[in-house]
């Protein structure tokens, strides 16, 4: 039985992918207008050689730039579905948790295939990158951008495997305050880096934390992506605790949200800028 993340070629004349779903999606000719409903989905298909295929996105979706001059078809929770269908696409790319679900099946009852993505590993923003390369016709830059993303990783992780431990608190939103626990891509990164995510052990995801249990954790490291690509103002908060460690030895780091938050090949940048910030902290001991 073929699980998500495996791709194969059906016929001669025929593509099939399974998606994060578990859904297989399989195309007879390659797809050459794809519309992508997350800012995710647009930075994959990019990344994966497609983008000329692309010719709708939805709100947010500014990476690469040429993306955000793409037409848009709403939100990834609010779809205009007129105007998407409109555009006449023979593939669209979803977010298995992040699109409406009855939007979703309409389009699949109007009989346009929908292939849903959400990487939660490494290796799965290296195959989605693979499938959807396979379905847009671009095996060859497909597979060549999984490979860097992969080769890439695996430097970082040789690199720090044996670095000393550095806790960390990884802030995700500021009110309600929130974190992310280890099964997380960001949580997994502060591990590739040497790092132990003070709160990696909570059972959600995305937990909502209190200052209190903050306190009570002590972080070595403050890490934000704030809001917006520039704003450290979450960072800055912190400064009223300063019997926390990380701000007795000015261990708060910015990393632009984007770089960590969305499940993309620039993870790999971002990580490369996490690792850096803890070989600082080690550095300030």
């Amino acid at each position: 039985m073929l699980m998500a993340g495996l791709v194969e070629q059906a016929a001669a004349d025929e593509a099939c992918a399974i998606d994060d779903a578990e859904q297989e999606i399989c195309l007879t000719v390659p797809a050459e207008r794809i519309v992508a409903l997350s800012p995710g989905a647009t930075e994959l298909l990019f990344a994966a050689g497609a983008g000329e295929q692309v010719v709708a996105v939805v709100d947010h979706s500014d990476y690469p730039p040429e993306a955000s001059e793409l037409p848009l078809v709403g939100s990834h929770d609010r779809l205009d579905l007129e105007r998407l269908v409109a555009l006449q696409p023979d593939l669209v790319i979803g977010w298995v948790t992040g699109n409406p679900a009855g939007q979703m099946e309409r389009l699949e009852r109007l009989g346009i295939p929908v292939f849903r993505i959400e990487p939660r590993t490494f290796e799965g923003i290296a195959t989605a990158l693979e499938r959807l390369a396979l379905l847009a016709g671009r095996e060859a830059q497909g597979r060549l951008a999984a490979e860097r993303f992969r080769q890439g990783l695996a430097e970082l992780a040789a690199r720090y495997a044996d670095a000393p431990p550095v806790p960390v608190f990884y802030q995700v939103w500021d009110s309600p305050l929130m974190t992310v626990n280890d099964e997380h891509l960001i949580g997994k990164v502060v591990t590739l880096c040497g790092g132990v995510n003070v709160f990696g052990g909570l059972a959600r995801l995305v937990p909502r934390i209190d200052e209190e249990a903050l306190l009570v954790a002590d972080p070595e490291v403050i890490l934000a992506g704030g809001r917006g690509e520039a704003n450290r103002r979450w960072l800055e908060d912190w400064q009223r605790f300063p019997e926390l460690t990380a701000v007795a030895r000015d261990n708060l780091f910015f990393i632009p949200p984007s770089l960590l938050q969305r499940p993309t090949p620039r993870l790999l940048e971002g990580s490369r800028r996490l690792c850096d910030r803890l070989e600082v902290a080690r550095g300030r001991r």
